[in-house]
């Protein structure tokens, strides 16, 4: 398969390595030590928002109210407060007027909107017991707003704590930055909750696997390792690029997935070695330049993967891009230069304790895998239509797919901000918290409250208000009861007199210089994030038709469900040209390391089958929500966040090359030594056979702990990937890869076919 330079150059490597594989051992400790001391400061690093690099209509939107209103309610938390008497009776009153005077001497406190400034009783639940504040901040980005949730959880904590009044009132901090916030800690925790779950489990698997506990806890030293360096990278890396939050689960679940599948390949073929009875160095030199081999070439189809999502511009799937090319070259290093060097060292020795691989010989033994590729070898063509059937049923969902925001479980249950979400539910005003913002921009030498203007608004919020989706509209011409053009022109003529009426409303709902206003859409409590998306496109629709008064008018949709919105629409623009580059790639590296044409082609079909079922499977369950109550969810989501197919497409991608990789290098190798297809593929699917489903097993757990996450889009992902390796490793790779190979016969290897077997090589591929 390499040419004969590769396979000195490889031989050198490897004889170096084991030569010097005390200073080898020695490096990687210290880059251990480092990483464990440095990694642990990585989460508080990361970007909690995300969102795209590139300008959008709703980051305009967001950047021209800080910059033009005096002061703007841009980035607000919303401070829900819950008592056992009404906040209308003496003691519950006094406890929030205490609270709201300390809140509104905080430097980094714009302004506090509430029932008490405004008579409002949008403010207060219908028994009175229950109210909420809005806190405007000056902060004019969101890791700036996120940067002040604690302070804030800690003064109205420390507020009601040594006020008498409050003794009974709950006290939540929630909005869009505390949500935000909460998620990175939810993040943090289930990434190592999941870590401590993974670890014994994988042990179990890989005791079975090897039948010896040392040999068990090579991979597991690797697996962590990789995991550790990695997150010490990203936290250098984070420093100077955006790096989303979400990298940390993604960085466990490949780091000891990739990790472990390596070295389960590498420690299966030293002890091969051994059992040939070569000496424990030169052993490891063989492994290295055999086995090491197929790591790189399949790393090196991994990375494709992951640095196609480079060429995405928002921060959340670049941030997995980089977190998967350092966690994957990382596990590649470790694999062929720390794992080796320990092999040296320790040689027979990994065996131990040599009775329990007596007891778990049966887990190895080839009869069954023969068997089985025997009845593949007979029938050939039965294997594929059965196959095909499975992976076409399960693909089937796919195509009812909807991509937006999901209407439920997009924000963790049990943390503060989600129970302060809960409670403005409750009241009815939860989508205060994120309401769709239209910004009216005027032309040069026109104001947003003249007489002309004033008709424009009007329109455009008696448009937005007859949607049965929005729950109220709130802009300059909606500041009075029942209010008229006339009514509104006579208060904005004497806009002094206006101010002093309405000082927080004109702050916030007029620019400076008055040829900016802006208007609030505040969405029902039965508008779900999905449904939300369908507003933002109406109002931008409405936007574009030239209602009656909007003439010269520049209107802007943002918020967060329109920059969710242009999140979709950049991230689906770059998905066709990061598909083919995936695909194109692949193909590549694969006809240059197989030499052949129908390989990568056969390579490319079998990976995306495996993805298109997967994608299947994620929207049963998920968005119909079939079985969905096994993860902890109350029903369907309705939508699939739409970094989810980009990113399983792109992981899957790569690490179904793996296992790819590992059946059709045994099985070139007994083409090239016997010359006879039938035989090559039954032997090469029997010698992979038991390293496969362990290596599978390990991944499967890895991911499916993700599953099991408290926030949804690590739930899709962890999902997504369990499965996709689940039907990799049976259907794909024990069924139609086999299947494909045999009914194929020589032309498998064409061009690089031989009419007479060659000598296999000294080292031939594992």
């Amino acid at each position: 398969m390499e040419s004969e330079g590769s396979l000195n150059l490889m031989d050198w490597f490897a004889q170096a390595l084991v030569r010097w594989r005390w200073v080898v051992l020695a490096v990687w400790a210290a880059a251990g030590a480092v990483a464990a001391v440095r990694a642990p400061a990585t989460p508080g690093l990361l970007n909690i928002r995300g969102g795209s690099e590139r300008e959008t209509e709703a980051s305009l939107t967001e950047d021209l109210l800080n910059a033009r209103f005096s002061r703007p309610i841009g980035e607000f938390y919303a401070v829900t407060l819950e008592a056992p008497g009404s906040f209308e009776t003496p003691g519950p009153r006094a406890a929030l007027d205490t609270l709201l005077a300390a809140l509104s001497r905080q430097p980094y406190i714009g302004g506090v909107i509430s029932y008490p400034s405004t008579n409002d009783t949008t403010f207060l639940s219908h028994d009175r017991r229950a109210t909420f504040v809005i806190v405007a901040l000056k902060a004019a980005r969101g890791d700036s707003a996120g940067a002040l949730v604690m302070p804030v959880r800690t003064l109205v904590r420390a507020t009601l704590a040594r006020t008498p009044e409050a003794a009974g009132i709950r006290a939540r901090v929630t909005g869009r930055a505390p949500l935000d916030l909460d998620v990175r800690t939810v993040v943090t925790r289930d990434s190592a909750r999941g870590e401590e779950r993974l670890l014994p489990l994988t042990l179990v698997i890989l005791v079975l696997a090897f039948g010896a506990l040392v040999a068990a806890a090579l991979p597991l030293i690797v697996g962590v390792l990789a995991i550790t360096i990695s997150l010490a990278i990203i936290g250098v890396v984070a420093r100077f690029t955006p790096m989303s939050v979400f990298v940390l689960n993604m960085t466990t679940m490949i780091g000891l997935g990739v990790g472990i599948d390596y070295s389960l390949l590498v420690v299966t073929r030293f002890r091969e070695e051994l059992a040939r009875g070569t000496r424990r160095r030169e052993a490891a030199a063989r492994t290295l330049a055999t086995a090491g081999r197929a790591v790189i070439t399949s790393g090196l189809t991994v990375v494709v993967g992951f640095g196609a999502l480079l060429l995405t511009p928002l921060i959340e799937t670049r941030s997995v891009g980089i977190g998967g090319l350092i966690v994957v070259a990382v596990a590649v290093l470790l694999s062929i230069t720390l794992l080796p060097a320990l092999l040296a060292v320790l040689g027979r020795e990994i065996d131990r304790p040599r009775w329990l691989a007596r007891r778990l010989a049966w887990y190895h033994a080839p009869q069954t895998w023969e068997k089985w590729a025997r009845t593949l070898a007979r029938n050939p063509v039965r294997a594929l239509l059965y196959g095909g059937t499975v992976i076409g049923l399960l693909t089937l969902p796919v195509f009812w797919i909807k991509i937006g925001l999901p209407s439920r479980h997009w924000w963790p249950a049990g943390t503060e901000a989600g129970e302060g979400l809960d409670a403005l539910t409750r009241m009815g005003v939860a989508g205060y918290i994120q309401p769709v913002r239209v910004l009216v921009e005027l032309p040069a030498g026109r104001s947003a409250v003249a007489a002309a203007s004033l008709r424009g608004l009007m329109t455009m919020t008696d448009s937005l208000r007859a949607d049965p989706r929005v729950r109220e509209v709130r802009s300059l011409v909606n500041v009075q009861p029942n209010g008229s053009l006339l009514g509104y022109s006579v208060l904005y003529s004497d806009l002094a007199s206006a101010r002093a009426r309405y000082p927080d409303m004109l702050d916030a709902y007029l620019s400076s210089d008055r040829r900016l206003t802006l208007i609030d859409v505040i969405l029902a409590d039965t508008t779900s994030l999905t449904s939300a998306t369908d507003v933002v496109i109406r109002a931008r629709q409405l936007a574009k038709q030239g209602l009656r008064g909007t003439k010269g008018m520049e209107i802007r949709v943002g918020g967060y469900s329109a920059a969710a919105l242009d999140f979709q629409k950049d991230l689906l623009e770059r998905f066709p040209l990061l598909i083919l580059l995936i695909l194109g790639a692949t193909g590549v590296m694969l006809a240059i390391a197989f030499r052949s044409v129908l390989v990568p082609i056969k390579a490319i079909i079998m990976n995306t089958l495996s993805v298109s079922a997967t994608f299947g499977l994620i929207v049963l369950v998920f968005q119909y929500g079939v079985g969905s109550r096994l993860f902890g969810l109350d029903g369907p989501t309705s939508a699939i966040f739409v970094a989810v197919p980009v990113l399983v497409f792109a992981v899957v991608f790569g690490l179904s090359m793996d296992y790819e990789v590992f059946l059709l290098s045994r099985i070139k190798e007994a083409f090239d030594r016997r010359g006879r297809n039938t035989i090559a593929t039954m032997e090469g699917l029997s010698a992979t056979a038991s390293v496969i489903t362990s290596a599978a097993l390990i991944m499967i757990l890895v991911f499916g702990i993700f599953a099991f996450a408290r926030v949804l889009p690590m739930q899709l992902m962890g999902f997504g990937l369990a499965v996709a390796v689940l039907l990799d490793a049976t259907v794909i790779r024990m069924v139609l890869v086999p299947a494909v190979m045999q009914a194929m016969g020589r032309w498998n290897w064409w061009p690089g076919v031989r009419a007479v077997p060659r000598k296999s090589a000294e080292y031939p591929m594992p």
